[in-house]
């Protein structure tokens, strides 16, 4: 199914945040004054109380079904920005941390030339240079490279004779330099994508709230609607009492389907004792499943109509369809809903700038909401394919001050294997 088959077939999920378009659209638009049964029977007696109340019933269906369709479009459109926003925070992470290492290489590299520079100088003037020059050279250390190659820079002998060592000196110095600069503006534009992400995660969350809230009040109420219109164009002897009755019965067998679908839910996640069992540091394996797919770079896969990127900012374990998926730890859950290309999605805040993502959640397979807390090993969810997957598995992250990190090895220093 893709992402807008998700989002039409009404089964998001979904759970409360921040605004998105305005508070206005986001609040529930459809209240209405229902008529009870009462009401239908009363207007079964009279024709044109009778035309009255199927118009209003209609009126009334029409109003719910358009509030959903309205407000999955805004949920849709939100869950889209905040993937979007997401994945480009997570791009110039890297991106910043790339910078930084190669600044960090060339400093080194250029700290190293400048020794060379000045233990050749040192030599030159051992070995008959101007003995007043090498004492001033000589007369106090250097504080840093620049220190010293400004020093050199004034040694005509040196210039002279090892003009290229100076200069190599010099050409790595700029470099490291350049390369410190550029990555102070990365991680500038790192800081403001993610205060970006993080907004369109709150604007998602409360859209997606507004969704479910729309899809709850649907299916409250338009069972009973479409009964009560149902009655009132009956022209056979079907009594009232016989129209309550099925709506009772589909109550009944909704509530069953339900109870069925978590005590599946149950058994599968007591089969998956790999996954969630809790370690002495704190810590739960995700779940039972298989690793099937690495952190960091990748080739890009294509399929079912997308492709896969080309950087991985999780693992994928695989423990099959409706598989248990756990909490990794203790903490806050600060989104829950659907994320662009991870679908049904999951993110859990454990506090001290720690966090952990859950992706590709099956429909309806959310056990946790918005704002609820979870302990480390608690079944949160189940594996789906939802988003971009190619198969049912939990796509896992780790963060730390919101960054992605290699939850393998993350995880390997708090006891757990994956």
């Amino acid at each position: 199914m893709t992402r807008r088959g998700v989002l039409g077939a009404g089964v998001l999920g979904l759970v409360a945040g921040s605004s998105i378009v305005g508070a206005a659209r986001l609040l529930p638009a459809f209240a209405a004054d229902y008529p009870s049964w009462d009401d239908v029977q009363a207007a079964k007696a009279n024709e044109t109380a009778k035309t009255a109340e199927i118009t209003r019933i209609q009126g009334l269906i029409q109003s719910l079904t358009s509030e959903v369709q309205r407000t999955r479009a805004v949920a849709e459109q939100a869950a889209d920005a905040f993937y979007t926003a997401q994945q480009d925070y997570f791009a110039a992470v890297q991106r910043a941390d790339a910078l930084q290492s190669q600044a960090d290489a060339e400093a080194e590299a250029a700290a190293e030339a400048s020794d060379r520079a000045g233990r050749l100088a040192a030599q030159l003037y051992r070995n008959g240079g101007d003995d007043t020059a090498l004492e001033l050279f000589l007369s106090g250390s250097a504080a840093n490279a620049d220190d010293l190659l400004a020093r050199l820079g004034t040694m005509d002998k040196l210039l002279e004779r090892n003009q290229g060592v100076y200069a190599a000196a010099l050409t790595a110095r700029n470099a490291a330099q350049g390369l410190s600069d550029q990555a102070a503006v990365a991680r500038d534009e790192r800081d403001r994508l993610q205060q970006l992400a993080e907004q369109k995660m709150r604007e998602s969350q409360q859209a997606a709230d507004a969704a479910q809230t729309a899809l709850d009040t649907q299916t409250l109420h338009l069972g009973e609607l479409e009964a009560q219109l149902a009655a009132l164009q009956d022209t056979t002897a079907r009594t009232i009492a016989d129209y309550q009755a099925g709506v009772e019965a589909a109550r009944l067998a909704e509530e069953q389907r339900k109870a069925a679908e978590r005590a599946e839910a149950a058994r599968r996640a007591a089969e998956g004792s790999a996954g969630g069992g809790v370690v002495s540091s704190g810590w739960a394996r995700p779940t039972s499943g298989r690793r099937t797919s690495g952190f960091g770079p990748r080739s890009s896969q294509c399929g079912n109509g997308y492709c896969s990127t080309s950087y991985h900012y999780g693992v994928d374990l695989s423990g099959g369809c409706s598989a248990g998926i756990y909490a990794a730890a203790a903490g806050t859950v600060v989104y829950a809903g659907y994320n662009g290309g991870y679908g049904n999605y999951i993110k859990i805040d454990h506090g001290g700038g720690i966090g952990t993502g859950y992706a590709h959640i099956r429909n309806g397979g959310f056990f946790v909401g918005y704002g609820q807390r979870v302990n480390a090993g608690d079944l949160i969810g189940s594996e789906g394919n939802t988003g971009n997957a190619f198969g049912c598995n939990l796509h896992f992250e780790a963060y730390v001050n919101g960054a992605p990190v290699n939850p393998i090895d993350f995880l390997a220093a708090r006891g757990i294997s994956i």
